[in-house]
């Protein structure tokens, strides 16, 4: 069986995202979809303390009704998370009849993604699948993803964005680019970032640029 093509969607801003559930394992797909920036609507006759201090704050949208059909109207992507197999099974057939982008919690066969665990340190982003085959394994590979990639990668991370302008107009060969790159990320930079200051950064990266 496919593994399914791994994406990752951007401008969620602009777009509509509904969690038809109000539980805990809602509140957890919540907290990703805002992470990522996402405009929120939740639909269910009850929630969280945590999801309804994000309503409250108008961090996210509640609708506190059961679902209906017709509440998909306007969504770009669609989680179903209550504890009714039923009412998953309504909506991702909603979806699906939309067109849209679906994920039925602990039921792939009525999904059309699945939601990988995912380490975030800023702007970099460590996404494990298991085509929703064996998330319990995706969690544990997480869990020891978060060990290995501690804070320092955030900014890191910056230090790379800010040297990619730098190097592209100073290397517009692209075989000397690409050796300078592999200067830059097979050194010690990245401890540079986490224990020392500006300039020495700065004149590290002089060094291993040349």
């Amino acid at each position: 069986m496919s593994g399914g093509l791994p994406i990752t969607l951007t401008g969620l801003e602009t777009k509509l995202c509904i969690v038809v559930g109000g539980g805990a394992v809602a509140e957890r797909k919540v907290e990703s979809l805002l992470a990522a920036g996402a405009r929120v609507r939740v639909i269910a006759p009850a929630a969280t303390d945590a999801l309804t201090t994000l309503a409250r704050d108008g961090k996210i949208e509640w609708l506190p009704c059961v679902y209906r059909d017709g509440d998909l109207e306007g969504a770009f992507l669609v989680v179903a998370a209550t504890d009714d197999a039923e009412v998953n099974h309504a909506v991702a057939r909603q979806a699906t009849t939309r067109g849209l982008l679906v994920n039925v919690v602990d039921d792939p066969a009525w999904c059309n993604f699945t939601a990988p665990a995912v380490v975030r340190r800023g702007d970099l982003t460590i996404a494990i699948s298991t085509g929703g085959d064996a998330p319990a394994l995706a969690g544990h590979l997480r869990a020891e993803l978060e060990w290995q990639f501690g804070d320092e990668w955030s900014a890191y991370i910056e230090w790379l964005a800010r040297l990619r302008g730098r190097i592209a107009a100073r290397y517009p060969e692209i075989d000397a680019r690409r050796q300078a790159w592999a200067r830059v990320l097979d050194s010690d930079l990245r401890m540079y970032v986490a224990t020392r200051g500006d300039q020495e950064i700065e004149a590290r990266i002089a060094e291993l640029l040349g």
